[in-house]
């Protein structure tokens, strides 16, 4: 096991709930778990450690929302997402951690800024009520940097919540292909982080520790959901979008 001090512990126990509250409620939320396992483990380790948690929360989102899934959506991602996936593993196994941050926040920050710019020029339209479309550029942009930043820091969350709400997708709809979208892609990141050597002994033995917290909050953030509206749901996802962007920043 990690030695690690009591309030670390209890900084990646708050990061363990909020991966299971981010699964089923918030998918932007992850980034302030990304932010509170960073504090206190080495970026590499962080990432192995985060990726098995995740996972267990997948679970439980799939058992929730596993009915909601929009599949061309996801078929139309799947192309970019592989490539960004590859590079973001040979970023991973150059780029040193500081850079790896830096990286991710402004890529965050910039899709945050075009999707909010995308929907002022939509409800300027005068078909501003209909869904805007994914188009090929657009699930390519961000399928492409969502598999990179998945693999690189597990923070794909916050740019994939960015395209389903750029392409103004219902919360059930959204949580639905968000739970297969990222089920499925955190099972693929795993023969590649076991390829760095990161799924250590003491990394296995935290994760067990800290699993039942993931699963209390995921059974959270299934109650927290039913009572969300869409506007509500929307505004919290980008401002937790732009404080985990920020934070990574610095």
């Amino acid at each position: 096991m990690i030695e690690l001090a009591p309030l670390a512990w209890a900084t990646l126990g708050l990061a363990a709930v909020t991966i299971g509250i981010s699964k089923t409620a918030l998918p932007g939320g992850s980034i302030l778990a990304i932010a509170l396992f960073a504090t206190v483990l080495p970026a590499r380790t962080s990432t192995a450690a985060m990726l098995l948690l995740l996972i267990v929360g997948d679970v439980f989102a799939l058992i929730t929302y596993r009915r909601h899934a929009h599949w061309p959506t996801l078929l139309r991602l799947a192309p970019a997402v592989l490539a960004g996936l590859l590079a973001g593993f040979a970023f991973l196994a150059i780029a040193g951690d500081g850079i790896v941050r830096r990286a991710i926040g402004v890529i965050l920050l910039a899709m945050i800024a075009i999707t909010l710019w995308r929907r002022w020029r939509q409800n300027r339209a005068a078909d501003a009520v209909a869904p805007a479309p994914g188009g090929i550029v657009l699930s390519g942009v961000y399928g492409a940097l969502g598999g990179f930043t998945t693999m690189v820091a597990n923070a794909g969350g916050p740019v994939m919540s960015m395209y389903f709400l750029a392409t103004r997708t219902p919360v059930q709809v959204f949580l639905g292909t968000s739970a297969w979208f990222f089920a499925i892609i955190n099972l693929v990141k795993i023969p590649f982080l076991a390829g760095l050597g990161l799924f250590d002994g003491h990394v296995l033995l935290m994760d067990a520790v800290l699993a039942p917290l993931v699963v209390l909050g995921a059974l959270g953030g299934i109650r927290l959901a039913k009572r969300m509206n869409q506007v509500l749901f929307d505004r919290i996802v980008i401002a937790l979008t732009i404080a985990g962007a920020v934070y990574l920043l610095f």
